[in-house]
């Protein structure tokens, strides 16, 4: 005869293991929950002698003016296995080059899963980059934890030598102003948006758009939708 106890262990062996199993599904199935955060529509301009600002204050920019039909700079940035390399170094296809100040706040959060997930197919014709100060090490692990796997992440945390290039270094934080930015297949910015304030997200469907008529793309059947883009730094 089977021991009660025995019987008891084997159960709560059981229902652990059920839960486990259900908590896992549920992990792989979890989908970002995207608020309704300010989309700004306006443009700053880059470089020494202009600003942005974080809830109304102004912090200047540092760096090189860029402005669009400039070509791509030979700017440092390490990617994941922290060897460096430069945009033009990706030369060949037209990019969508998403510039956030970091991971690590709402904002830029929803900013990555937008690039990521509202992009409709983009991602099969066009190379879609991040850039930011963070760590390698701390961009693989948003990666991961946001499921984000078609998106190529690049840092600028060795000394901003990027955010200096393009004008976009804000020293007194030591971060990058949150622009977006479209690049042709031959290193040639078309389309850039500097956003005037960190607090708001750019127009990401604009660049979008742009995007789609540089590779010479069709426009979706259904145009991209659900989730406002739409907080604070």
């Amino acid at each position: 005869m089977i021991h009660p106890h025995f019987l008891r262990t084997l159960l709560l062996i059981f229902v652990t293991a059920v839960l486990t199993s259900a908590c896992a599904v549920g992990e792989g199935k979890s989908q970002f929950s995207y608020k309704d955060l300010p989309v700004s529509k306006d443009n700053a301009a880059s470089g020494d002698g202009s600003t942005v600002a974080f809830k109304g204050a102004p912090l200047k920019l540092e760096g090189n003016t860029v402005r669009v039909g400039d070509p791509l700079r030979d700017a440092k940035l390490a990617g994941p296995d922290l060897k460096l390399m430069s945009l033009a170094e990706t030369k060949g296809k037209v990019r969508i080059v998403s510039i956030v100040p970091s991971l690590d706040t709402k904002v830029c959060e929803q900013q990555t899963h937008y690039l990521s997930e509202k992009n409709a197919g983009l991602d099969q014709s066009i190379q879609l980059i991040t850039v930011s100060v963070d760590t390698p090490f701390a961009q693989k692990r948003f990666a991961e934890d946001a499921k984000i796997s078609n998106i190529t992440f690049l840092s600028d945390y060795r000394g901003g030598d990027f955010g200096r290039a393009y004008g976009l270094l804000v020293p007194d934080l030591h971060v990058l102003a949150r622009s977006i930015m479209v690049v042709d297949r031959d290193n040639v910015i078309r389309y850039l948006q500097i956003v005037p304030e960190l607090g708001s997200l750019p127009d990401m469907d604009a660049a979008f758009q742009v995007a789609r008529q540089t590779a010479g793309l069709r426009e979706p059947a259904k145009p991209s939708s659900g989730g406002s883009m739409g907080g604070s730094y």
